[in-house]
């Protein structure tokens, strides 16, 4: 069978970035993926990305200067970056297009900053999910009950929870690129400002400015580029709900679907993985995707991370760059577990290397649970 390979992956400046619209990260991300896979602007023919407007992998594009033959606007919440590695994907296999160009940028906290946006994100304003919005059902309302209801049904304890936010600063504190570096405790994260109960700010992610970029291609043209290829070795994607009545199960991360399919088309299991990037908007979402996944049993994903195999050095290290609670979180993160797997897979992740990751699994979500999917890479 052919396979697909990743060859590029880069950052654009992260972190606080006053200076620079969304397109020139954009560009300064596209750019370096491609010079990262020993590549020119004019090899791309495929070109994907998500998040500026109506037609944004068209206005981008011209940003870039590209004209591609092929195209994906996905646009389903912070997973779309994953999708779209499918899409690529499927469409490079077809023989549709041979080198696809997948980018992100965005200058969120700076655009808070200036007040050119909101802060409370409730999603109200037309379709099924107005119906939500009298109850106060803002984005972190949405989490913060599925939080509770994992814990009134499985017990977990908001100490569990906050171990996934001390483990992560952890991993940051090796990362000279990450928000926020300095250690933190379990009763720091207790005791951080209420944001929406149970979920103190500690338990939230960062508010950043920042991009990235993949570079996708062909096993035969991955021959040629400049760096050892990351193979996509299976993936899976999958839709659950936005109107939280809809939601059968508040326990239940649509990872459940997308991660079987992923594992099943890559060949290998859980345990067989090394490295772990994960969605992490809050806490709890990081608990619920490990049960969903299958890395432990639906209900104990309390006890599977209290002991800090999270962090590096442990059994499972996940989100090794810092994630969205530390590192960097400019509104949607999926693209930077791409880049932060890709890192760890051939080595780069300088000063925070899993020794020997040989198979990553990233899964981004979207929404309030809403989508999921499942990337698993192999070096």
């Amino acid at each position: 069978m052919r396979k697909v390979a990743l060859v590029g992956a880069a950052l654009s400046d992260i972190g606080r970035v006053d200076t620079k619209t969304p397109y020139e990260l954009h560009y300064q991300a596209a750019s370096r993926a491609i010079a990262d896979a020993g590549l020119t602007k004019d090899d791309i023919d495929g070109f994907a990305s998500s998040g500026t407007g109506l037609l944004a992998p068209v206005e981008i594009a011209e940003y870039l200067g590209l004209r591609p033959t092929w195209a994906d606007g996905t646009g389903v919440g912070g997973s779309t970056w994953e999708f779209m590695v499918e899409h690529a994907t499927a469409a490079i296999l077809a023989g549709h297009v041979e080198v696809v160009v997948i980018v992100y940028g965005s200058t969120t906290r700076a655009d808070l900053k200036a007040r050119r946006r909101g802060a409370n994100l409730s999603f109200g304003g037309r379709g099924p999910v107005q119906f939500d919005a009298p109850f106060g059902h803002s984005l972190i309302a949405k989490y913060a009950m599925a939080t509770r209801r994992h814990m009134h049904e499985f017990g977990t304890k908001i100490e569990q929870l906050a171990e996934i936010a001390v483990s992560t600063r952890h991993n940051a504190s090796f990362n000279s690129e990450a928000f926020y570096r300095d250690p933190i405790t379990i009763d720091d994260v207790l005791n951080s400002r209420m944001i929406a109960d149970p979920l103190t700010k500690l338990h939230c992610c960062v508010r950043s400015d920042g991009g990235g970029a993949v570079v996708l291609t062909t096993e035969e043209r991955a021959r040629d580029c400049a760096k050892q290829p990351v193979w996509v070795l299976g993936t899976g994607e999958t839709t659950s709900h936005t109107t939280m009545s809809e939601w059968e199960d508040f326990t239940e991360s649509p990872a459940s679907r997308s991660g079987k399919l992923a594992f099943e088309r890559a060949g290998v299991r859980p345990e067989d993985i090394d490295v772990c990037e994960i969605y992490d908007a809050f806490t709890s979402m990081v608990l619920e995707t490990f049960e969903a996944l299958g890395f432990c049993k639906r209900g104990e994903g309390g006890a599977f991370v209290e002991d800090g195999k999270m962090r590096l050095g442990g059994a499972l290290p996940t989100n090794t760059d810092g994630g969205g609670l530390s590192h960097c979180h400019p509104g949607m993160r999926g693209m930077f577990l791409l880049v932060e797997a890709a890192r760890q897979l051939r080595g780069e992740a300088h000063g925070r290397q899993v020794e020997n990751a040989k198979l990553a699994c990233v899964n981004g979500t979207g929404g309030w649970f809403s989508t999921a999917s499942t990337v698993i890479l192999g070096a």
